[in-house]
């Protein structure tokens, strides 16, 4: 299977077109991943193929983005730097790791439908939870985080191919998105931290198809570094 990975970042501020580069540095999640859709040449029958993460940790927004086709490097006013991406793994190898995840906890909500489900954010679930046990100690908003986050990533783990040795979880985030007509609400949260492989072919095939829902609004790419 082919994939690539390519670091994408703003090109010099182009006074000729400045509507295209305000509509990146303006958009949210949802419009962003359909910026990111047009560095693909279109294809009839072709459907989502990449996941991304956006970085702002410096003066000017950048993405990294996780592709099974290479994404095209003339756009206007983005910039695009992509090589192959083959994850050369064994099982034992311990990683660094960085992974913004919607982290929700799906349950059946009964009705007519059996199968019907709906996603709880996990934070929220458990300051509720703690709220009912004891509601004159509930535990800080950064602690639930960590806490609940946590918990999440460590029921991925295995199922995903590896397990976590440590993590870190804050920034935790409640979106209001707008996509296709309709509101869509979500959270997320940024984990960091250490993991050892326990399944290469798994773990290999979860960086590749990314970790838990909501791929589409910027979440699910783990990077991951030796050690």
């Amino acid at each position: 299977m082919n994939c690539y990975f390519s670091r994408i970042s703003l090109q010099a501020f182009d006074p000729h077109r400045p509507k295209e580069t305000m509509r990146i540095l303006k958009s949210d999640d949802y419009a962003l991943h359909q910026a990111l859709w047009e560095l693909f040449p279109k294809e009839p029958a072709a459907t989502r193929d990449f996941l991304y993460r956006q970085d702002d940790s410096q003066r000017w927004p950048m993405f990294y983005l996780l592709s099974g086709r290479a994404p095209r490097q003339d756009h206007e006013v983005l910039r695009v730097e992509t090589k192959p991406y083959h994850p050369r793994l064994e099982n034992g190898d311990v990683l660094s790791f960085s992974l913004r995840a919607n982290p929700v906890r799906t349950r059946k909500i009964g009705g007519d439908n059996p199968k019907q489900r709906k996603r709880d954010d996990v934070v929220m679930h458990l300051k509720r939870r703690l709220a009912e046990q004891a509601p004159e100690d509930v535990a800080s908003q950064a602690e639930l985080a960590q806490e609940a986050g946590e918990q999440w990533l460590q029921r991925q783990a295995r199922p995903h191919g590896f397990e976590v040795v440590s993590v870190r979880a804050d920034n935790y985030r409640q979106l209001r998105l707008r996509a296709r007509g309709k509101e869509i609400r979500l959270s997320t949260l940024d984990f960091t931290g250490l993991l050892r492989v326990a399944d290469a072919e798994e773990f290999s095939k979860a960086l590749i198809r990314g970790i838990g829902p909501a791929k589409a609004f910027g979440c699910g790419l783990m990077l991951v570094r030796r050690v």
